[in-house]
């Protein structure tokens, strides 16, 4: 009689181990793929410059009051229509622009948490390059009350020094990584993420000048007084590098 083959009831050991192996090995890989290269440093160079503010803006403000909505707001319709004649003739695209802004109107309330009558504000809002014909229209704007004023770069000022100080900014970021790739014992280094930012801000925190002026200035009122100061332009890199033999 033949003996019988129990070949097939054999469990296959190799290929079993192997396939084990390879389980194992794959998370590992993963897990190296993941992790990040060794010698990495990050770090920033920055770039700045003080830059006169250019723009004024100022924020007028109508408010009436009384028991009728109506009367209300067409008071209010009134007071911003001759404000907004008078400012557009000194109106010039790149000297001063014009825009009305938050015409509301609300119930207003007594002690008694009953309404009482109606409250409504109107505003206009005055910019420009032309410093001194936006202090003197806002001056002669009878019937709202200057309720802020601010300084700013333009968009032309700020692109036209923009470049220059992002230059200066990525020239001072490579600097910086050479220098550190001599003192840490290696040739050169990698660039691996980088970002570049820029942003302008008031010098010494100097708060914006707010004032407020009677609606009962004549149309002859003087200008209003204002000194822009400097703001601080700058352009920041900030990156992350490998460092290389």
């Amino acid at each position: 009689m033949t003996p019988m083959n129990n070949s097939r009831s054999r469990p296959h050991w190799p290929r079993t181990l192997a396939a084990l192996s390879l389980a194992c090995v794959a998370p590992l890989a993963a897990v190296a793929a993941d992790s990040p290269p060794a010698h990495q440093l990050a770090f920033s160079a920055s770039a700045s410059l003080e830059i006169a503010h250019d723009v004024l803006t100022v924020s007028l403000q109508a408010m009436r009051e009384g028991n009728d909505a109506a009367v209300v707001q067409s008071a209010l319709k009134q007071v911003l229509d001759t404000a907004l004649n008078e400012a557009r003739k000194a109106a010039d695209p790149a000297a001063l622009a014009v825009r009305t802004e938050g015409f509301n109107l609300s119930l207003r309330y007594g002690r008694d948490g009953k309404p009482s009558g109606w409250t409504g504000t109107a505003g206009l809002v005055l910019e420009g390059r032309d410093i001194a014909r936006v202090a003197a229209t806002a001056g002669k704007l009878t019937g709202m009350n200057i309720v802020g004023t601010g300084y700013s770069l333009s968009r032309e000022l700020r692109e036209r020094h923009e470049s220059t100080l992002t230059a200066q900014a990525i020239q001072k970021f490579r600097s910086r990584a050479d220098e550190m790739a001599r003192q840490f014992g290696y040739s050169g280094y990698q660039l691996r993420e980088v970002n570049v930012q820029t942003s302008d801000s008031e010098l010494g925190g100097r708060p914006p000048v707010v004032m407020m002026r009677s609606s009962a200035v004549q149309a002859d009122a003087a200008p209003l007084p204002t000194e822009g100061g400097k703001g601080l332009l700058s352009a920041t890199v900030q990156g992350t590098v490998t460092l290389t033999r």
